[in-house]
């Protein structure tokens, strides 16, 4: 047995999903033979990550906080500071959240061999965690850290070591957390936090992913795109595809004629291109399909 939804507090308020939607699904699924698999925000929030957009419990609906701009962070040491005063916080928290159902049933379909490439827009480290070895991380992870200086890269673990070292005086707390770990702090709370800087150069260390206003790097744009054209069906689990960098595969999966089912709670920019959406929870959803013989 998998674990179930280990926290609701941030999936949004959702019905049950009829047994002819749960067939259709099992159907689509079925009937494809190598399965490309987008995952968002919303196969998480089951774990106890919250997404940016669901209604009445995303981060937008819940708080004025907002994600830290790229060019910001480039530009900004004071930005720098904030960002990894609160990261620094929320770290323990976030990187202790744990696999969901829904994360353990994809990567039981990948042993299978019933998935030929899973794609997700997260950087919570969860498919890697469930198990999953096809996996695209089309906006990096919040578990690694890079130089812009010299390029090296390292475990988001060391990083907490370097601000452990350079901050042993000063403390904060907070109770929230953003999808990327983040968590709220007052400005007074982040007074005379000191942001590490490179061991071997002393560039400026930012987190392995895609911040806001940045562009997935095109190299990797272009494999997600080869694994797509490989693959014969396209099942997008957990996200609304508001951001351009994941619905435009499906728009190439259209163009290409391929069939795309969509698991999300509520609506997504894609439903009048799809062959099938079903509208619910994605452990629910997931979960009854894995249980049909």
């Amino acid at each position: 047995m998998f674990p179930r939804v280990i926290q609701s507090k941030f999936v949004p308020s959702n019905t049950p999903v009829s047994a002819s939607a749960i067939q259709n699904l099992k159907t689509f699924i079925e009937t494809t033979k190598n399965l490309l698999v987008l995952t968002g925000a919303g196969i998480s929030t089951p774990s106890g990550i919250p997404d940016y957009r669901s209604e009445g419990v995303g981060l937008y609906a819940r708080s004025t906080n907002r994600p830290v701009l790229y060019q910001d962070f480039l530009k900004s040491a004071h930005i720098r500071q904030r960002y990894w005063a609160r990261n620094y916080v929320g770290w323990p928290r976030f990187s202790s959240v744990l696999p969901n159902a829904a994360h353990y049933i994809l990567s039981k379909w990948e042993k299978s061999g019933k998935i030929h490439w899973l794609v997700t827009q997260n950087v919570d480290a969860l498919h890697l965690k469930a198990g999953t070895k096809l996996l695209t991380e089309l906006h990096g992870s919040a578990h690694r850290v890079e130089c812009l200086g010299c390029k090296q890269v390292f475990p988001r673990t060391r990083m907490q070591d370097l601000l452990s070292a350079d901050n042993p005086d000063w403390q904060a707390t907070s109770i929230d957390m953003a999808p990327d770990g983040d968590v709220q702090l007052t400005r007074e709370q982040e007074k005379g936090f000191q942001v590490s800087s490179c061991t071997s150069c002393g560039g400026i260390l930012k987190p392995q992913i895609i911040f806001f206003g940045d562009n997935v790097a095109r190299p990797v744009v272009q494999f997600v795109y080869d694994q797509l054209k490989q693959c014969d069906g396209v099942l997008v689990v957990g996200s609304s595809l508001q951001v351009y960098s994941g619905y435009r595969f499906i728009l190439a999966a259209k163009q290409a004629k391929k069939p795309v089912a969509i698991v999300n709670i509520g609506e997504t920019r894609a439903d009048r291109l799809v062959d099938l959406k079903v509208n619910g929870s994605c452990v629910d959803v997931l979960s009854q399909v894995d249980s049909i013989g």
